[in-house]
């Protein structure tokens, strides 16, 4: 529908590629839960006193309604459209879930800032958090050199935002501790819970804490990467597949066809 719904190849994705691998893990993590967690003063499996139907339909009817509940909210996302993308069909607008919102967040240096410090800016937007042991600092690393090829190769300055999933531990100083040691250019954004969560659900960014133990645990997440222009649309999203090179051609392209 969109190039924010298009990969660098078959031009059919990231988002939707995005979609299908959340989908997939939110039924892993329902199957899981039946395993953690069986109903209190029900027996799924073991020597009890019924029949072998009912052991079993119970089981199937919970992931009968996960899924139910996965296919609605996949369902939900696909209709997603760009901030300024909705299109008219006879007179009526056609609308669904938009992408973006106004958010508040902190910087490094403990200033706020909102959407209204990006308007007039082409923004780079990635959602990550600074404990991630692999995909997180490598897609930052990416970014970093993308946007070293943007202004070397193609003149082209962009905002590099980072924003992060886990506030409790990622403060200011932590992110600034972060972000230097890839590019001090990167702007690094925290918040209360409550503003980041607000923010991930306008950018449709899917994140949840895993393998807890007490204070230390990761962040399963989306890894969703998003070109905003400068009226703060969503012009295009990508996904990990993309390295520096790729991405800095990618939007270069988008800039160059997009009117000044």
């Amino acid at each position: 529908m969109n190039d924010c719904f298009t990969t660098k190849h078959s031009k059919t994705m990231p988002v939707s590629r995005f979609l299908f691998f959340s989908s997939k893990r939110r039924s892993t993590e329902a199957f899981n839960l039946l395993k953690r967690e069986p109903y209190q003063g029900l027996t799924l499996l073991g020597n009890v006193h019924t029949s072998h139907k009912a052991s079993c339909f119970l089981p199937a009817a919970i992931l009968g309604f996960a899924g139910l509940a996965t296919f609605v909210h996949y369902n939900d996302e696909r209709r997603a459209i760009l901030k300024g993308q909705g299109s008219k069909s006879g007179g009526n607008t056609v609308k669904g879930p938009t992408i973006g919102g106004p958010f508040t967040l902190i910087d490094t240096k403990n200033q706020i800032v909102t959407e209204q410090d990006f308007y007039g800016k082409w923004v780079l937007l990635y959602f990550g958090y600074t404990s991630s042991p692999d995909v997180g600092p490598e897609q930052v690393r990416i970014i970093a050199k993308a946007v070293d090829i943007l202004e070397s190769k193609y003149h082209n300055e962009i905002l590099p935002v980072f924003v992060t999933i886990d506030p409790q531990r990622d403060t200011p100083a932590q992110l600034h501790a972060y972000l230097r040691e890839f590019d001090s250019r990167i702007l690094g954004l925290t918040g209360p819970v409550s503003a980041i969560r607000q923010m991930a659900q306008e950018y449709r960014i899917f994140f949840k804490k895993i393998e807890e133990e007490g204070d230390d645990y990761l962040v399963e997440s989306s890894h969703n990467m998003y070109l905003l222009n400068p009226k703060l649309e969503v012009a295009r999203c990508f996904g990990v597949e993309y390295n520096a090179e790729e991405l800095s051609e990618a939007i270069t392209k988008e800039l160059r066809s997009t009117p000044s």
